[in-house]
């Protein structure tokens, strides 16, 4: 199974993206991500640098159950977890069905993120490397 999140476009505020993930050559599913802009890789206000991480499943009574992204440097608890909007983040990723500007301030957000991240936890296993382009 091979996990990529390709980062399609950087607002300035927020980076949208698609996770997909592959069985062998097939798309089995895909889904949009939300994540901070690129802001040096300082914590709490850019999303990480690209490259591959393992991934494994965590439980924190706030998030509920989502995926901790091991060994960013210089970064501690990136997480994969439910979110509808840039402000958040703090650094992580937030996955959904799609994009809309759901609260009318002019960012882009993302919807269905809990029906998302539940999807993402019955397919996925409880370790496994994403590949960030």
């Amino acid at each position: 199974m091979k996990v990529v999140l390709n980062r399609l476009v950087d607002t300035g505020k927020s980076t949208l993206g698609k996770l997909t993930i592959h069985d062998d050559l097939k798309e089995c599913f895909s889904c949009k991500t939300l994540e901070l802009s690129w802001k040096d890789n300082k914590r709490n206000v850019s999303c990480i640098p690209r490259g591959e991480y393992l991934v494994t499943t965590r439980f924190s009574a706030r998030h509920g159950e989502h995926f901790l992204i091991n060994d960013v440097e210089g970064r501690e608890y990136v997480l994969i977890h439910s979110a509808n909007y840039h402000y958040q983040l703090r650094g992580c990723v937030a996955v959904g069905k799609s994009y809309a500007d759901i609260d009318k301030d002019g960012e882009i957000d993302i919807t269905s993120s809990r029906d998302t991240m539940d999807k993402l936890l019955s397919i996925l296993p409880e370790e496994f490397y994403i590949t960030i382009i």
